[in-house]
């Protein structure tokens, strides 16, 4: 995975048994996601966001600590028609694997308040930016 967001581990985080709560993992990758928005799709503010969530999957490997920065790594890995896969891994500082996941977001036309095919501005940057990732491996 090409793409990198470090996040904080932060007090408010943990729960009553000492480690960050199992809801608290998708705020991190909900950073890291804005991020590539950003970065890739080339979407600046939140009101450039131009999907929402269809699915959400999270597997926990160990539990996430206080303190520590973590690292986000994601990708796409799937464009549909109206619709793409991501992928996560969240990793420690010393990079031990601690959650992984995927997610399926739908684009969406919020004026319209329906789904709409990817444009194809948007899917040639994303696939762009991928397979530059895949030919750096």
């Amino acid at each position: 995975m090409r793409f990198h967001q470090r996040v904080p581990v932060r007090f408010r985080d943990l729960d009553a048994m000492g480690h960050v709560h199992h809801s608290v993992p998708l705020l991190y990758i909900e950073e890291a996601r804005a991020a590539y928005w950003r970065a890739v799709a080339g979407r600046e503010t939140v009101a450039d966001i131009d999907y929402l969530m269809g699915e959400v999957s999270l597997r926990y490997h160990r539990p996430i600590r206080y303190p520590d920065d973590i690292d986000v790594a994601l990708r796409v890995s799937e464009l549909g028609t109206k619709s793409f896969r991501m992928e996560y891994e969240v990793r420690s500082g010393t990079g031990e694997l601690l959650v992984s996941g995927t997610s399926v977001q739908v684009l969406y036309d919020y004026t319209a308040g329906r789904s709409v095919p990817i444009p194809a501005t948007l899917r040639t940057r994303i696939e762009a930016y991928e397979s530059e990732g895949s030919r750096a491996s």
